[in-house]
């Protein structure tokens, strides 16, 4: 007991030291400070986005002359009133700062309640954002607090809501009040009514975020909110609240938000704003800061995904669209990002797709995972699974049984998934694999990745049937190529102010270990063959190493394709290439034979990471340690039999006019439920089909179909079925 009042005692002496060292600091931080005017300030308000070698790749820069002054009685009481009950509701009593809402945000803060309400009073706001700046150390928060302070005791209060008003930003680049009510209402400022204010007050807090043309829930949600407050701070009846409508809010036009950027810059512009906001760079920051934004996007790479994925498709369908990015598998840093050409457009790299073949990868994952050596064999005879699904390979293709790595070569539907059948959680461990790699758990409105609504997956998960997207199965393949640690993908390097204050500085990490080496390394070992099986796509003429996978996936049950990737890595970079159409249409090339994985998407790959890694050393992979007993990929036999001869025979060397042979067999007919499944229905019918015109590949992806057999692995009813996913 001494010894906790003995402590008690030395505490409570050393707080009042702490009060008047605080104290004293505060009156001097008070007497030396000034008090501007509103227009002595002078803000710069282009925001630069640069490469990893200082080259602009993007401005921010909001129209000139969109901010215009007003006096504080020209802005109806109504407005003024909305912004208290969104920002400050003691504005009328406080003296520039509040005890209560600094304990309501502390209070937040520990709870995770994020409606609990901000610290920062308006008169707080207006220091931070035009004189002080928001650099998180406790010499500026003094700063902030004595100027607000002297502000309250030096202007009115309608000083400061005038200056506040005229200051702030609203979002769509409208700096001020008047140039918020001509950007959200085309009206002026004089003529904004009750429901347009608490419109414009909500945007203040996150005008993105609260912005309806994006995000009209939450700026409706956010507009309740404010009204709720005019009630409280009695500026508004609860009778009149209730007959408040939400207006019609203008839709933004492009010079809204700054200079337009266009061609594909744009859309890193996008992302990396995205990611400012998840840095806690604010918008206002970004708007009024001069900052310099330095990306990780490196310039060799990034002209050599933009160049390549463009010159790959000179002469080829005008339909046809592709996107490409490349990520540093030691860093998470993402090197070159490739959407479309539209930069305010739609970001094909953003988009979720499904993956075909490429997701087969992550069942080998949780396979070696699980102990399973890259030495099991299994059959790739057709794949009676429960409930009546059938799982057949591309083309009738076959290796007779054979290991895993050589069915990841061949890429065996019927091998994967019997392998995905013996695991322990089966579907959901591929899943989770894939997860575990990179695949977040959710993006845009898919609120859970790799499942179904229900909460269950899908066999089909082995075939690629779950969308994802590009930017995520190159950060997924990178964590392989960085033998299992993952490193989160990111474009944002560097944030400095105009006058090099840095606001954010990335640093090292080791990242997070999401496999054993022997894992990554052993599925890396597997890949290697690939890139040169698949129509000799193999890195700098074979002599640079590679980890690739192709995928495909059908249209339906039409025959065509809809999805083709390349997905592939060396040590230095991981790249991820789709090509496919903005309406899921057919995928065909200009002599009009359908696209797979190891073509266009593999020209694109190679050409890409040739010209990224010119310069660069040629790096092995690592020596995958042993899992059951095997390291790496182990030897196989040939085929001895005449008949194991027949069943792998090589479609690769086949050209675009060669055909499979003519077959006649008994079909029973037959329902897709999902990409390479079917259920048998009652009947059957003989018939004869001819193999349909093949742009045949090592990667099993030739359409030379037999007697109706389709692509992706499932038979067809009298030569028209299809399956769903190819490879």
């Amino acid at each position: 007991m001494r010894a906790v009042a003995w402590v008690v005692g030395i505490l409570g002496s050393l707080i009042p030291v702490g009060v008047i060292v605080m104290g004293a600091i505060f009156l001097f931080t008070y007497a030396s400070a000034s008090v501007p005017r509103p227009d002595d300030i002078k803000q710069n308000q282009v925001a630069t986005i640069v490469d990893t070698k200082g080259g602009e790749i993007a401005r921010v820069v909001p129209p000139e002359g969109n901010r215009t002054l007003v006096p504080i009685g020209d802005i109806p009481k109504t407005v003024q009133d909305a912004v208290i009950a969104a920002e400050d509701r003691e504005f009328a009593s406080n003296s520039g700062f509040s005890v209560s809402g600094l304990s309501r945000a502390v209070w937040g803060k520990v709870t995770g309640n994020e409606d609990a309400g901000g610290g920062s009073t308006i008169t707080q706001q207006y220091v931070k954002n035009a004189l002080v700046g928001d650099e998180r150390t406790y010499t500026r928060k003094f700063k902030e607090l004595a100027i607000a302070t002297k502000m309250s005791n030096e202007w009115s209060k309608d000083d400061i809501m005038g200056a506040y008003l005229n200051t702030i930003y609203f979002g769509r680049g409208a700096y001020g009040v008047a140039a918020a009510a001509r950007t959200y209402f085309n009206k002026d400022i004089k003529d904004i009514n009750t429901a347009q204010a608490a419109v414009l007050a909500s945007s203040i807090r996150s005008p993105s975020y609260y912005d309806p043309a994006t995000n009209l829930e939450a700026a409706q949600a956010r507009w309740h909110y404010v009204l709720d407050g005019m009630v409280s701070t009695g500026a508004l009846t609860a009778a009149d609240e209730q007959k408040q409508r939400y207006p019609k809010v203008a839709a933004p036009t492009d010079n809204q938000s700054g200079a337009s950027t266009s061609g594909p810059n744009g859309l890193i512009k996008q992302q990396v704003l995205a990611e400012l906001n998840s840095l806690n760079i604010s918008e206002q920051q970004v708007q009024t800061e001069g900052l310099k934004i330095t990306t990780t996007i490196d310039p060799t790479v990034q002209k050599a995904v933009v160049g390549e994925s463009n010159d790959k498709l000179e002469g080829e369908p005008s339909k046809l669209r592709t996107a490409a990015v490349s990520v540093e598998p030691k860093t998470g840093a993402i090197r070159g990002y490739f959407g479309g050409n539209d930069g305010n457009g739609y970001d094909y790299a953003q988009a979720g797709l499904q993956t075909g073949s490429s997701f087969k990868t992550f069942a080998l994952v949780a396979a070696l995972e699980q102990g399973v050596p890259l030495s099991k064999v299994y059959s790739s005879a057709p794949f009676d699974a429960p409930g009546g699904l059938t799982v057949t390979n591309s083309d009738g293709e076959s290796c007779g049984s054979c290991n895993l790595a050589t069915a990841l070569k061949m890429s065996l539907n019927t091998v994967y998934y019997r392998l995905m059948t013996d695991l322990n959680g089966q579907a959901r461990a591929v899943a989770d694999a894939a997860h575990q790699a990179g695949i977040p758990e959710s993006f845009g409105s898919v609120k859970k990745t790799l499942q179904n609504a229900d909460g269950n997956v899908e066999g089909g998960v082995v075939l690629g049937q779950y969308p994802s997207r590009v930017l995520d199965m190159a950060s997924a393949y990178a964590t392989l190529a960085a033998s299992g640690v993952y490193h989160a993908p990111h474009f944002v390097q560097k944030v400095e102010t105009a006058d090099g204050t840095v606001l954010y500085e990335r640093k090292a990490d080791k990242g997070e270990r999401r496999f054993d080496a022997k894992v990554a390394d052993n599925v890396t070992a597997a890949m290697e063959p690939i890139a040169a099986y698949s129509n000799g796509h193999a890195l700098d003429g074979g002599s640079r190493p590679s980890a690739a996978k192709t995928g495909t996936t059908q249209l339906g049950d039409t025959g065509s394709n809809k999805d083709a990737w390349m997905v592939g890595y060396t040590p230095q970079l991981s790249t991820a290439v789709w090509v496919g159409t903005d309406n899921s249409s057919a995928l065909t090339n200009y002599a009009g034979n359908i696209v797979y994985g190891s073509g266009l998407p593999s020209q694109i790959w190679q050409a890409i990471m040739d010209d990224a890694l010119e310069n660069q050393s040629i790096e092995d992979f690592p020596e995958p340690g042993a899992i059951g007993g095997v390291a790496g990929v182990p030897y196989e036999a040939p085929a001895t039999t005449e008949e194991e001869q027949q069943t792998t025979r090589d479609y690769s060397t086949r050209t675009p006019t060669q055909q499979a042979p003519t077959r006649t067999q008994t079909t029973q007919p037959q329902l897709t439920l999902a990409p390479g499944f079917t259920i048998p229905l009652p009947g059957g019918n003989q018939e004869t089909g001819d193999g349909d015109s093949g742009q045949g590949n090592s990667d099993n992806n030739g359409t030379g179909n037999t007697g109706g057999t389709g692509n992706g692995g499932v038979r067809g009813n009298s030569g028209t079925g299809r399956g769903n996913t190819g490879n």
